[in-house]
């Protein structure tokens, strides 16, 4: 991945998403809002506010030690106790699984921002005041953890003394106390923490030394995980201790990494000004690409940050420099239908299309029979072609990429593919996907299988199988239709073909429409006939750049939608009036897969509702309006970034991923392309 230029025409920071005692002082909400850093290698790091762990997830370094995503905690923690002479301060909390929560280090928090995307606090005890920061080295699996003194206390001798807990399971699982046995050396004020045959971890202190000094802790209570109807008690290992000496204004700390080789230096304040200088030129990029961010709301500027973490390296044999998207973290790796649902936001948006003509590229190579995996194979795995929909987002993420671009050159390569997708799709492929040559329209499911992005499932029941026409399927056929006419003619090919598909399947379309001009059936020609469920399927036959209906019905469409579907964060998956619908994302597995798409809001929506919107009204400031609860959110669950879902039922609590690429992405482009009005 390509290093960004420098600074551009304006590289201001977001102002800080900043909290006091009022909320860093009280458990449940100190640990409802979680920090979470990643380094563009798949890696992580994330926790709360309250310092406390709540999931499975949560920890210093969360690395890919079996490429690409192959992710094992490997640093748990790194707890900080002040000590002034006889006297200690724990800077640190615990929740134990017997409902203790000791120590209580949260109380001594007296402000928590984000700074950037790099979590901030400020603890206050007495007269003195500490700095802490925690950030990844992009590009490197490495953490850095810091403090400081910000008071002059000359006469006392004031030290940190920093727990090391370790791990080193796979991120999905727990820990049971002797499940791992690393061996432990000291060498030249490196900790050597190694796994035999799987992997090294080397930690290095700043201001001080470390030593060891073995011992399980035991007990770790993780509430979400218990929410979710998964094992909630995890172990791990403390392997020894760093004891730092503090001055005033200097950083010291710790910093620990993957592999064998030390920090190239030990600077503290050198890697810090690095990140944040990244960040910097991420703003910078945008605001150089389109002047639109130059005015741009904070809210909208912590957006492009958080885009940032969503892309991250997928070198293939023959493309080293591939790039991918990670659907959301923690649990989600890179997905053909999300990463071009959200191309166009997290790269065209951000001034980043080398990073969009990459992931293109990237993903060509695994289109087969017409087809874009679902999930993106891991090293020696076999892709997953069970979605209906990723190779018809994949031809509006090439539209929308030339658009941005002209690239015509990079069409010229790929443009056989894409023929390949239509006529797979128009002639038959896996799964029962096809045109029907009657009205047009493309049919696809099989029993058993989920292939539109309604796609839960628990164990063998299918929630929402809807096999048969699933209405934004043929949206997108239409819409891909018309973008490969543009896309022949601008490369001097003869697009009649592609004209004569889209016109069939325009006048097949209007089998959608109700007869009571409410909006669209949202399935037809399914084993029972077809569904007239009010979902929000039917948005994107007037959200995408290219609509099969007339102004009025798409008017039709937007009311309905707006009237039973929209909340403040999203459209509800179903109407609060179909017997299904269920108000909240609750309970163990199969409660969860059953709520997933019968009612709960989808955060990734709300930007393709405020195209709708505007499309219908002209509107822009109307449907830019629809966006702001947003800016509220990311105060909320995963800080200056998108959940992935939403409680149907008000007040809509976050759920799911607390870091979605689809949900940051539709919010971000929409908002840049209704700042760019008229729509392009």
């Amino acid at each position: 991945m390509n290093a960004l230029p420098p600074h551009a025409t304006s590289d201001e920071p977001p102002k800080p998403i900043r909290f006091g005692r009022e909320i860093c002082g009280q458990l449940d909400q100190a640990e409802r809002r979680e920090w979470w850093l990643t380094n563009r290698r798949g890696a992580y790091a994330a926790g709360t506010l309250a310092g406390s762990l709540t999931r499975r997830y949560h920890g210093l370094l969360v690395a890919p030690v079996s490429p690409p995503l192959g992710r094992v905690l490997v640093f748990a923690k790194a707890d900080a106790t002040l000590i002034d002479g006889g006297r200690e301060w724990p800077l640190f909390t615990n929740r134990w699984s017997e409902g203790a929560i000791d120590p209580a280090g949260l109380m001594q928090i007296e402000s928590f921002r984000l700074d950037g995307r790099i979590p901030t606090w400020r603890y206050a005890i007495g007269d003195m005041r500490i700095e802490q920061r925690i950030w990844l080295e992009q590009d490197a699996d490495r953490v850095w953890i810091g403090w400081r003194l910000l008071t002059r206390h000359h006469d006392r001798n004031l030290q940190l003394r920093i727990d090391l807990l370790v791990d080193a399971r796979n991120h999905h699982c727990v820990t049971q106390t002797g499940q791992i046995q690393p061996e432990l050396s000291l060498d030249d004020g490196r900790l050597r923490v190694l796994h035999p045959d799987r992997f090294e971890l080397g930690i290095q202190a700043i201001g001080g030394t470390l030593c060891i000094d073995s011992v399980w802790i035991e007990r770790f209570d993780l509430p979400i995980e218990r929410e979710r109807g998964l094992e909630n008690r995890d172990d791990h290992l403390r392997i020894g201790h760093a004891e730092l000496r503090l001055e005033t204004g200097t950083w010291v700390g710790v910093t620990a990494a993957v592999g064998s080789q030390r920090a190239s230096s030990l600077d503290l304040e050198a890697s810090l000004q690095r990140q944040l200088g990244w960040d910097a030129n991420l703003i910078a990029r945008a605001c150089s690409a389109d002047p639109v961010f130059d005015q741009a709301p904070d809210w909208i500027r912590q957006l492009l940050l958080a885009a940032d973490a969503f892309l991250f390296a997928r070198p293939l044999e023959g493309i080293p420099d591939g790039e991918s998207v990670i659907a959301g973290y923690p649990w989600f790796g890179d997905w053909g239908r999300d990463t071009m649902i959200a191309l166009p936001g997290l790269t065209l948006a951000t001034g980043r299309p080398e990073s969009a003509r990459r992931i293109l590229e990237t993903f060509a190579r695994f289109v087969d029979g017409g087809m874009l995996p679902n999930v993106f194979p891991g090293s020696g795995e076999i892709p997953e072609y069970n979605t209906v929909d990723a190779a018809l987002w994949y031809l509006e993420a090439w539209r929308a990429y030339l658009q941005a671009t002209g690239d015509l050159s990079a069409l010229e390569r790929v443009f056989p593919t894409l023929d390949d997708i239509v006529r797979a799709y128009r002639d038959g492929t896996r799964y029962g996907i096809g045109m029907d040559p009657i009205d047009g329209l493309i049919r696809a499911g099989e029993p058993g299988v989920q292939l539109t992005w309604m796609d839960a499932k628990a164990d063998d029941w299918v929630v929402t199988p809807r096999i048969g026409k699933p209405v934004e399927i043929n949206a997108l056929w239409y819409n891909g239709l018309v973008a490969m006419q543009d896309l022949a003619v601008r490369l001097g090919r003869d697009p009649a073909h592609y004209a004569e598909l889209a016109v069939r399947t325009a006048a097949g379309f209007r089998r959608y429409l109700k007869a009571d001009g409410n909006g669209l059936i949202d399935l037809l020609d399914g084993p029972d006939g077809n569904d007239p469920s009010l979902r929000p399927n039917q948005i994107f036959a007037v959200s995408l750049s290219a609509s099969p209906l007339s102004p009025e019905q798409q008017a039709s469409v937007v009311a309905v939608c707006g009237r039973e579907l929209l909340t403040s964060y999203g459209l509800r998956s179903v109407a609060p009036s179909h017997p299904d619908y269920r108000g909240s994302y609750l309970g163990d597995r199969r409660e969860r897969d059953g709520a997933y798409h019968q009612g709960t809001v989808w955060g990734w929506l709300l930007g393709h509702y405020a195209l709708a919107e505007y499309r219908v009204t002209g509107d822009a400031e109307l449907a830019l309006s629809r966006l702001e609860p947003m800016a509220d959110h990311l105060h909320d669950a995963g800080l200056g970034s998108i959940s992935e879902i939403f409680d149907g039922d008000p007040p809509h609590t976050p759920r799911g991923t607390p870091l979605q690429a689809w949900s940051v992405a539709c919010t971000l482009e929409a908002w840049w392309r209704l700042r760019r009005t008229p729509l392009s």
